[in-house]
């Protein structure tokens, strides 16, 4: 089987690795791909434009097409894909656009989860012309709050005021200021929920699913969860809250609901979803919905699958997922994410990067690399590499981790120390 992988993150390196290890693959492309997922298969650069992307396939004879990332979803590939006589029996792992609207909108994400009686933070949501009412209903909340432009802002478009003041001005500047451009037209404001984050990966054929391993990213970039928002500074799985318990929770209250909830709408979904929790002493609540695999998390979650994955994305065109049998690796992985100094803000690119051939017992995903003119792997990107690892016990892993991290130089590294403490 020929399989084209669209991304150029850790994640897709990840994914990359995984696929590569199928006994059904015998080609595997990605695009544009990084690096490291050279390693798994051959990377080219199709750009954005589905008619590329379908010339592609069609040249190639590709059968499937895995999405690693949120915009060719929400911008319909699935649909492209179904509409196009020579396109239809490519499978395609990854929902139509209106399953893509979960993550999308986060007013839709919000309204599906009210009426299908998921458990979620109360919210509003408003426009420019509501901007007075949308101030009202800040006074009805306490601080901290939390306000989420409607679209997609290369997940950034979540701010979290402290003050009334500050929320007012931020309401402002998304609504008016057009701070997140057209993703801020349309603002949720929900109450903060007080308690522990952990997400949790769901493979759906859209009636059948698989609960994958949950994980645990954190996202600010400095240690005690300080500073700005990132997309992510490490992961671990599995999370010790997330014990059979809590698990059971949030299987009854929110997987099944999620998946009849997207049959009783008629909307098409075969791929993952991604579920933001939040423990709210012991009872999950919903952040947030995304429709494709996080990152950092999918450095420790796909790592620990050790079954065929191609087999299991086979299934999700034929709705046979329940005939598949997912073996999870017990042990704790961990994820430390080196990035360029700087970063989240203004940062150097074209660092060269040394000492990966010093690092062992580990895995290494490419985020943002590339091989200058010169042949030498250098920074192209905030977040430069996630380094995982294997042990029986998180603090084994960690330690692991870390140890690994040091071999590795760049002008301006940085990462976080405290991956993982608030769990030991």
């Amino acid at each position: 089987m020929k399989i084209l992988l669209l991304g150029s993150g850790a994640r897709e390196n990840a994914i990359a690795r995984s696929i590569s290890q199928s006994k059904q693959l015998t080609k595997l492309f990605i695009s544009p791909g990084n690096p490291g997922t050279s390693i798994y298969g051959k990377n080219v650069d199709l750009g954005s434009e589905f008619p590329s992307i379908k010339t592609f396939v069609i040249e190639n004879d590709i059968q499937m097409v895995v999405v690693g990332n949120e915009q060719p979803l929400v911008d319909g590939l699935w649909n492209y894909f179904k509409d196009e006589e020579t396109l239809r029996h490519v499978l395609v792992v990854g929902p139509s656009r209106e399953g893509a609207r979960l993550e999308g909108s986060k007013d839709f994400a919000k309204d599906f989860m009210i009426n299908n009686n998921i458990p979620t933070a109360r919210y509003k949501t408003f426009f420019k012309e509501t901007l007075s009412e949308g101030k009202d209903f800040l006074r009805s909340l306490s601080p901290p709050y939390v306000l989420k432009a409607d679209g997609l802002a290369a997940g950034k478009g979540v701010v979290i005021p402290e003050t009334l003041e500050e929320a007012f001005a931020e309401l402002e500047d998304m609504l008016e200021g057009e701070k997140f451009g057209s993703a801020s037209a349309k603002v949720v404001i929900e109450e903060f929920l007080t308690g522990i984050e952990c997400s949790v990966f769901v493979l759906t054929d859209g009636v059948n699913y698989k609960i994958l391993p949950v994980a645990k990213d954190y996202k600010r970039i400095g240690e005690g969860d300080t500073g700005l928002n990132t997309g992510g500074m490490g992961s671990i799985s599995p999370v010790p809250f997330a014990d059979e318990d809590f698990m059971t929770k949030v299987e009854e209250r929110i997987v099944k609901p999620t998946i009849t909830g997207l049959q009783k709408a008629g909307i098409e979904y075969q791929g993952f979803v991604f579920i933001g929790l939040m423990n709210v002493g012991g009872e999950p609540y919903v952040i947030e919905y995304n429709v494709r695999m996080g990152d950092p998390e999918t450095e420790t979650v796909f790592p620990r699958i050790k079954s065929d994955i191609v087999e299991a994305f086979v299934s999700l065109g034929s709705r046979s997922l329940d005939k598949v049998t997912l073996e999870i690796d017990p042990r704790f992985a961990t994820c430390v994410m080196m990035v360029a100094g700087g970063y989240p803000e203004a940062y150097d690119k074209g660092n060269r990067i040394e000492g990966l051939e010093n690092t062992s017992d580990c895995l290494i995903f490419h985020a943002g690399t590339k091989v200058n003119d010169s042949g030498d792997l250098v920074t192209n990107g905030g977040r430069v590499l996630a380094v995982t690892c294997f042990s029986w016990s998180m603090e084994d892993a960690l330690q692991m981790c870390y140890s690994n991290v040091e071999k590795i130089s760049f002008q301006g590294s940085y990462y976080r120390r405290d991956i993982g403490k608030d769990l030991m």
